[in-house]
C-alpha cells in the first residue's frame, strides 16, 4: 500500500510538471528562444546577450593587438587607470581615481582605486601596473604595437610610490598622455595570469573588468561571465555576453530578425530602413570618428613615385562610393583624420575626380602604358568598410580606367593585418577608428616614421612631418598644437601616401527592448550597463 501511493504520487507529481512546462511554453510568446540560434543553452531569455559581429578576434591579450573585434571584447574584461565617457573622448576616473603632473609636463602622478581585484583573486595595485608598463616597454616592439606608437622610449621610469600611487617620469613632455593612458590596449592585466600563461595569456586574458573570459572557439564565439565580485555596485546587469563571429552583413541582419542575436554591428546602409520600420527592432548610432582608406605602400614599385600616387588619387570617385556602398551615411574623406578631431585643416582640398589629370601624371612619371599592381580587399566589414570585396572591385575600375591593372587579392583577417604590417601589399583597404579622439592618434600613429612596423602600414616617411607631428606632442598649448597637425596635413596631401576614402556614420542594430547600450566613438563598447527592458 505503501508503495502504490508513492508510485501515485509520482505519477501526479509528473502530470503537474508537464502541464506546467506547457504552460511556461506558451506564456512568453514574445521572448525568444533560451538558447543563442547554434545549440548553446542560456541562462535566461533575458541575461544572456548575444552579439552578432562581423569577424573574431584575433587576440584577448589588449596589449598586442590592433583590431576593433579583439578590443570589443578585451574592454569587458579588462580596465584602464583612465576612462573616457560613455559617448566621447573627454577623460574620467577608472581604475586611477584621481592625477596630477608637474607644470614641466615630464611626471605624472595616479593614485589608485583601493579594494579592487583581479579575476584570479589577486590585488590590483600599483605594483600591478608598473608590471604591465615594464612589460610592454621591454616587450619587442612589433609585438607591442600601440605601445611603440603612443609612447615609445618617452616613458623613462614607472614607479610604485605606495601601494596605491604611481609615478610616471617622462623624457619629454606628451600632450595625450592622460588619454593615451585611457585606450583600450593599456589596460591593466593580472601580473600573476601573465606570468603564468606566458604566450597563452592572448587566450586566457585576467583583468578587472564588469565580465570575466569563459570560453574562446575560433571563428564561431567567445563567451564571457558577470564578475560577481566587480568593484562597480550593480554592475553588469548581464550575466552573460556571447560575442558571436558572422561574416557576412545580410546574414547578420537575419540573425537579429529571427532571434538568434540581441545586437549586430556592420549594418548595411541600405538596410536601414528596413530595421527602423520594424517594431521588434531598434538602430544606434555610433559617433563617427573614423576614416577609410586605400593605402599606397611607398616602399613598392611605382608607387614609390609621388606623381603615380598624386595620380591615383586623382583616379577615384568617392561620390559614387558613397552612394553606392553607404547609402549617403558618409562623407568623402579628404584628409587622414575626420572633421571632429581638434587640428583638422578644413583649408586642405581634395584630389578631385578627374581620370585625364590622373593620366596625364602616370605620363609625367614615366607610365604612360600604366602598370600592374596588388589591391588587397579587406575581408571582414568594418563599421568604415562594409563591404572590402566590393569597394575593391569599384576603385579597380577606377583604375582601369587609367590605364592601372589593379588585381584583387585578399587574406584572412589576422593574416592580412600580419602582411600589410610587413609591407607586403602594393596596395591595400584598411581603416581606423580613432582610440583617444586626439591629432596624434591619426597622424603619429598612422603616418610618422616612428610608426613604421607597427601601424604606418604605408611605410610613408617625410622629416618634416615627423618634426611637426614631435612638437605637436611635447607642446601643451592646445592652439599651437591644433596649428602644427595642420600644417602636417598639407605636406601628408601633397606626399599622398593615402587614398583617404570616406568617413562613415557607423549603425548598430539590436532588438528593441535592449537598454542602457551606448555605442562609442572608439568602436569599443562597454556593456556593463545593458539590460533588456
Amino acid at each position: 500500500m505503501k508503495k502504490r501511493n508513492g508510485i501515485l504520487f509520482f505519477v501526479l507529481a509528473l502530470i503537474l510538471s508537464l502541464a506546467l512546462a506547457g504552460c511556461n511554453s506558451q506564456s512568453s510568446g514574445d521572448s525568444k528562444p533560451n538558447n543563442d540560434g547554434n545549440g548553446e543553452e542560456k541562462d535566461s531569455a533575458n541575461d544572456t546577450l548575444v552579439f552578432g559581429r562581423g569577424g573574431d578576434s584575433v587576440g584577448l591579450d589588449p596589449a598586442i593587438v590592433t583590431e576593433g573585434e579583439s578590443f570589443k571584447v578585451t574592454k569587458n574584461i579588462f580596465e584602464t587607470l583612465i576612462e573616457f565617457g560613455e559617448q566621447d573622448t573627454e577623460i574620467h576616473p577608472g581604475l586611477a581615481e584621481e592625477w596630477s603632473n608637474t607644470d614641466d609636463g615630464l611626471k605624472y602622478t595616479l593614485k589608485l582605486r583601493k579594494g579592487v581585484k583581479f579575476h584570479d583573486g589577486t590585488d590590483f595595485n600599483a605594483d600591478a601596473v608598473v608590471f604591465n608598463f615594464e612589460r610592454w616597454k621591454a616587450g619587442n616592439k612589433e609585438k607591442f604595437y600601440y605601445y611603440n606608437s603612443q609612447f615609445g622610449d618617452i616613458i623613462q621610469a614607472v614607479t610604485a610610490v605606495d601601494e596605491h600611487t604611481v609615478e610616471f617620469t617622462l623624457s619629454r613632455p606628451l600632450a595625450p598622455f592622460y588619454k593615451n593612458l585611457a585606450m583600450s590596449p593599456f589596460a591593466i592585466a593580472s601580473p600573476a595570469a601573465v606570468e603564468k600563461h606566458g604566450d597563452k595569456f592572448v587566450e586566457n586574458p585576467v583583468g578587472t573588468g564588469p565580465f570575466v573570459f569563459k570560453e574562446w572557439k575560433r571563428n564561431d564565439r567567445i563567451t564571457i561571465v558577470k564578475n560577481d565580485e566587480y568593484w562597480q555596485e550593480g554592475m553588469p546587469k548581464l550575466n552573460q555576453v556571447i560575442f558571436r563571429a558572422i561574416p557576412e552583413n545580410s546574414a547578420r541582419l537575419n540573425a537579429l530578425s529571427s532571434g538568434e542575436v540581441d545586437l549586430i554591428d556592420g549594418v548595411n546602409f541600405s538596410d536601414l530602413g528596413q530595421i527602423e520600420g520594424n517594431s521588434d527592432l531598434q538602430v544606434f548610432n555610433r559617433p563617427s570618428l573614423n576614416v577609410a582608406y586605400l593605402g599606397l605602400t611607398n616602399t613598392r614599385g611605382p608607387l614609390k613615385e609621388k606623381l603615380v600616387r598624386q595620380a591615383l588619387n586623382y583616379a577615384v570617385d568617392k561620390k559614387a562610393l558613397v552612394d553606392g556602398f553607404f547609402a549617403g551615411a558618409a562623407e568623402p574623406a579628404i584628409n587622414p583624420m575626420p572633421p571632429v578631431v581638434a587640428g583638422y585643416n578644413d583649408a586642405v582640398e581634395d584630389y578631385p575626380y578627374d581620370p585625364e589629370k590622373a593620366k596625364e601624371l602616370l605620363k609625367e612619371a614615366g607610365y604612360e602604358k600604366g602598370f600592374e599592381m596588388e589591391l588587397w580587399a579587406m575581408p571582414v566589414p568594418r563599421p568604415y568598410m562594409p563591404d572590402g570585396q566590393k569597394i575593391a572591385e569599384a576603385l579597380q575600375a577606377n583604375f582601369e580606367a587609367i590605364g592601372v591593372t589593379a588585381k584583387i587579392k585578399t587574406y584572412e583577417w589576422a593574416t592580412y593585418l600580419e602582411k600589410t604590417r610587413l609591407g607586403e601589399a602594393d596596395s591595400f583597404l584598411l581603416g581606423w577608428t580613432g582610440d583617444n579622439g586626439d591629432a596624434d592618434n591619426f597622424l603619429y600613429v598612422l603616418l610618422d616614421k616612428d610608426s613604421i612596423g607597427s601601424n604606418n602600414y604605408s611605410y610613408y616617411e617625410n622629416q618634416e612631418v615627423h618634426d611637426l607631428l614631435i612638437k605637436a606632442q611635447s607642446t601643451a598649448d592646445q592652439a599651437e598644437r591644433e596649428e602644427l597637425y595642420k600644417q602636417a596635413q598639407v605636406i601628408i596631401k601633397d606626399d599622398a601616401p593615402w587614398i583617404p576614402l570616406v568617413h562613415s556614420k557607423p549603425a548598430l542594430a539590436g532588438r528593441a527592448d535592449i537598454t542602457g547600450f551606448k555605442p562609442h566613438p572608439t568602436g569599443s563598447d562597454l556593456l556593463a550597463t545593458v539590460e533588456f527592458k
